[in-house]
């Protein structure tokens, strides 16, 4: 499971605050997942944990999924501070 020291920090970056800064937060994370598994060519068990734990939190909504902003999940109270979200 050495592969899988490079994919777990993907899970652990959070969200930017600014929705506008979600589309470029998704592309970026999906080219590092792509370019990792083309260079890589990571195990197929670090890949199917992986997928798996990246399908739970897109799947609960925690608010830290990297592919799209779910629609029931309320945003942060901090990114309704002009103060916080404009730096």
């Amino acid at each position: 499971m050495y592969c899988l020291q490079w994919l777990l920090p993907v899970l652990l970056i959070p969200k930017p605050l600014n929705p506008a800064l979600w589309f470029n937060h998704s592309m970026f994370m999906g080219f590092y997942l792509l370019s990792f598994l083309l260079e890589r060519k990571p195990c197929t068990i670090c890949a199917l944990v992986f997928l798996a734990a990246l399908f739970l939190i897109c799947y609960s909504c925690w608010g830290n999924c990297f592919l799209y902003h779910c629609q029931d999940a309320a945003l942060p109270d901090a990114a309704l501070n002009p103060a916080i979200v404009g730096t």
